[in-house]
């Protein structure tokens, strides 16, 4: 799996964090997702895909 993350979209929602936070962070100053792992193990895909589902900016893409 390989997840990119497109920061001019992300608008500081957090339902990444909530969803898969082994995965995903926030910067403190802004809220802007940070990508923790690129390539985490398998047995994260659906918290991530989850994770991607319900991004209101849609700023999350994940590539099996």
């Amino acid at each position: 799996m390989q997840i990119t993350i497109d920061e001019a979209k992300c608008c500081g929602a957090g339902q990444c964090v909530l969803v898969a936070p082994d995965v995903f962070d926030q910067r403190e100053d802004d809220g802007v997702v940070v990508l923790l792992d690129r390539a985490p193990a398998a047995g994260l895909f659906d918290a991530v895909q989850e994770a991607a589902a319900v991004c209101p900016a849609a700023a999350i893409e994940v590539r099996a």
